[in-house]
């Protein structure tokens, strides 16, 4: 139908620039920690975009009562805090599309504390999928290298786990309780981004350079990276299948590697695509993708 075919349309447009702004993200973050520290900067990002979802709530009309306090701050803190820090702090020593690359093995990470939370036992392709991705992160990682930037690859994967476990939580909550997703999203990033303030206040960093430069990467993380996709993102969802959008969003590190490739000049090396192609089987595989049949 014209009508339907229209809104999938717009859903593939809103996707694609989802895609682009989330990927060019990582190489942001990355530049911007030559002007601020890690902690500085994922606090302020978080707290400002707290804000402006909350102004989204008002305009469009929405309660701004906070859902459950004691779920919300565990998301809070897994999906946000946890998440954005060791990726942040990742950054300070390790490529932005190899960091990226490792922060997006959250879905199989998923699967695991899915089970363990959620009780939904993994299927065959689940753990097909999950010895693929096995495969793609040591060639990634590439150990026999030995391992010279290890604490950059151990926060990165720490930083999916962290995602993953603020995924299932978030989850949880949506089976027990009828709660706004936007509601959901701006207390959570609330709470993370003040967890993120007391570890910046905590933990001593370089002085912010306030400039252009550093001004316009907060501006595009905040405005652009946080508010803007995440709601093209709820579009996405709203309008075409969830296996299709979930895989979809594996363009975020492929595009980010490319990006980093081009503007940080981080060429991957020969494994690193290598581990990128299991990578990609391992989440299609956990996802559920199978060839369309005629």
């Amino acid at each position: 139908m014209p009508g339907q075919a229209a809104s999938q349309r717009s859903a593939s447009l809103a996707l694609l620039a989802t895609i682009l702004l989330w990927a060019y993200s990582w190489v942001v973050m990355k530049q911007v920690l030559a002007f601020a520290g890690p902690f500085d900067f994922a606090a302020m990002r978080y707290l400002l975009g707290a804000a402006v979802l909350f102004v989204a709530l008002t305009l469009s009309r929405q309660p701004l009562k906070p859902p459950p306090l004691l779920p919300t701050i565990l998301i809070g803190l897994c999906q946000t805090a946890a998440f954005q820090g060791l990726e942040q702090w990742a950054l300070v020593s390790g490529g932005a599309g190899h960091v990226a690359l490792l922060a997006y093995t959250m879905p199989f990470w998923a699967v695991l504390l899915a089970w363990l939370i959620l009780r939904e036992r993994p299927t065959g392709r689940h753990w097909l999928g999950l010895l693929l991705a096995a495969l793609g992160l040591v060639c990634i990682i590439e150990p026999w290298r030995g391992l010279g930037n290890a604490a950059s690859t151990v926060l990165a994967i720490a930083g999916g786990a962290a995602w993953a476990a603020g995924t299932v939580l978030s989850k949880r909550l949506f089976r027990l309780q009828a709660v706004s997703a936007l509601n959901l999203t701006a207390w959570q990033m609330l709470a993370g981004g003040m967890a993120l303030g007391i570890v910046a206040l905590a933990v001593p960093q370089r002085n912010i350079a306030w400039s252009g430069a550093f001004m316009a990467g907060l501006a595009y993380s905040v405005l652009m990276a946080s508010s803007l996709a995440w709601w093209l993102w709820s579009i996405v969802l709203r309008r075409l299948p969830t296996t299709l959008a979930s895989v979809s969003s594996l363009g975020v590190p492929i595009v980010g590697v490319l990006l980093a490739w081009a503007i940080l000049h981080e060429e991957p090396r020969p494994m690193e695509w290598v581990g990128i192609g299991f990578v990609l089987l391992g989440l299609c595989a956990v996802s559920g993708v199978r060839r369309r049949r005629p």
